[in-house]
């Protein structure tokens, strides 16, 4: 009987392999790791050393390289400290440069490739056609196919020259949901003429790239005969991706302990039909048993099916030995902060200024109130709570007499009337959004900060749509990103230190002409 564990990439906790770790590797061959940020934050010097071991131990189990992975994508989603923090996808969106995408995975691989991960679960290639969407948003590069399949190619191509495999995700198409698969079964719901128009030829792009890896999410798509399970237990989905779409490589689960995985809780009958509809690689999560974990897949006899997938697996580890590892030096390298800065730059968009309020040119006495939210995390994929609020600091780069007024993200009548009695007197008022249709304190605030006359900067710090919550907003920018390098080249836009080239990802909201 073939042994599923061999598909397995299994977590841990701390920076130093755990005794249990060397037992799978050696018992069950697993197939690898993958490193969390809540679960394995080390500077990277230790998690250079902490992959060095786990691969001495694989070698030492007569196989290899262990496939290590991680979710760095930028942006929202920095899976692993102490690595240059790259503006996200929907900021490279706004920049229309494949050529930037190109550079940003690049660089990204490197820094991955040189602390020993050889596997990113990025780009993701989902279309967000939804600006609801609760989990996907900014991460991805926008709504329109051709642009998102065209961003994607180029950040694959750069991540794979730097020796770390690409793994798109999440066919067959996250972006037009209205549920997160992290808590429940999110569904498909179009028919296969528009998946085949708008949500697949982002992945079609991709492949054609020659991504190493697909990981398949946890939808429902009942246009293929998936209504009430998951594509990771759908075979009709897995052979939309192998012969329609043409992917000879690995296929990835998402997170098996997330709740879409096994509505029922019937974890056993789940893994059985994940291996079984051509899953090559069964990602575990912090909530999944390790123990329970193996005990199920020993019983499953894989067949010809996870044959395949030993094949498929065997194939991207022959890859992987043909890679180099960079040296850690290029980890936060001064070369890939310019870049960052660069993307951040390009990125920043000004919607409107009907104010005419921009380049910022006020008395160096003049009183400007910075308001934003302490950030949170909005989705599991998410680590937003590592940022610390920087907008007030960013502003200080150009103008001193600055307060700062840090709000909650779905701020009360009682904060809201305590902030405006707080910045009654300032002279300019700059507020930073995070997704203030959802949190509708923050676009409460904003319309009563409109309402007030008193020279108003409203700024969408994630999600464009934000615009739509507060419309009346004279002077409008999207920075797409909460990091310090996002909100410095705002406000190096906002005072005219550099032109405002950015362009909308996303429709449903007018960028106006600016004169």
């Amino acid at each position: 009987m073939t042994t599923l564990t061999e598909q397995l990439l299994i977590w841990f906790a701390g920076d130093e392999p755990p005794p249990h770790i060397e037992r799978m590797i050696h018992a069950h061959r697993i197939a690898g790791v993958t490193l969390y940020r809540h679960l394995n934050s080390a500077p990277p010097e230790r998690i250079a050393a902490l992959t060095t071991r786990l691969q001495a131990m694989a070698t030492a189990a007569g196989y290899g390289p262990l496939l290590i992975g991680a979710d760095q994508e930028g942006g929202q989603l920095q899976a692993l400290p102490g690595l240059t923090a790259f503006p996200g996808a929907m900021a490279l969106g706004a920049t229309r440069s494949p050529a930037l995408a190109f550079r940003v995975g690049a660089a990204i691989g490197a820094e991955l490739a040189a602390l020993g991960v050889n596997l990113v679960y990025a780009p993701v290639c989902d279309v967000n056609t939804n600006p609801h969407n609760p989990v996907i948003g900014v991460r991805a590069f926008g709504d329109d196919p051709a642009l998102v399949g065209t961003l994607a190619a180029a950040m694959v191509a750069g991540f794979q020259q730097s020796g770390v495999a690409a793994t798109v995700k999440h066919f067959p198409g996250h972006g037009d949901t209205s549920a997160d698969s992290h808590y429940g079964l999110a569904s498909v719901t179009h028919p296969i003429t528009r998946l085949q128009e708008i949500e697949w030829p982002p992945f079609a792009a991709a492949i054609a790239a020659g991504t190493q890896a697909v990981m398949i999410g946890h939808l429902a798509v009942p246009a293929l005969g998936a209504t009430d399970l998951p594509a990771t237990r759908a075979p009709e989905v897995i052979a939309v991706l192998r012969r329609q779409l043409s992917f000879g490589g690995v296929a990835i689960s998402d997170a098996l302990d997330m709740a879409a995985f096994a509505p029922d809780g019937n974890v056993a009958t789940a893994l059985r039909e994940a291996a079984q509809a051509g899953i090559d690689l069964l990602l575990l999560g912090e909530g999944n048993d390790l123990a329970q974990t193996i005990a199920i897949l020993n019983q499953i006899d894989g067949g010809e099916t996870a044959a395949a997938a030993r094949q498929r697996i065997a194939a991207l580890r022959r890859w992987l030995r043909e890679q180099a590892r960079p040296d850690l030096s290029v980890v936060g390298c001064a070369a890939h902060g310019a870049l960052a800065d660069e993307v951040a730059q390009r990125a920043i968009t000004l919607v409107r200024d009907r104010a005419g309020i921009l380049p910022v040119r006020i008395p160096a006495m003049a009183h400007i109130a910075v308001v934003m939210p302490q950030p949170v995390n909005l989705t599991p994929a998410d680590t937003s709570a590592t940022e610390r609020p920087a907008l007030a600091d960013a502003v200080r780069r150009y103008h001193t007499n600055v307060s700062e007024h840090i709000i909650t993200i779905d701020p009360t009548s009682g904060e809201i009337a305590d902030l405006l009695a707080a910045i009654a007197g300032a002279d300019l008022i700059i507020l930073g959004t995070i997704n203030a249709q959802v949190h509708r304190g923050q676009a409460q605030l904003a319309q009563a900060l409109i309402q007030r006359k008193t020279p108003l900067i409203t700024v969408a710090l994630r999600l464009p749509s934000d615009l739509l919550a507060y419309p009346q907003a004279p002077t409008h920018l999207c920075s797409y990103s909460i990091q310090p390098v996002a909100l410095r080249a705002l406000a190096a836009g906002l005072w005219g230190d550099i032109t405002l080239r950015g362009q909308l990802p996303v429709r449903g909201i007018e960028q106006e002409a600016i004169a």
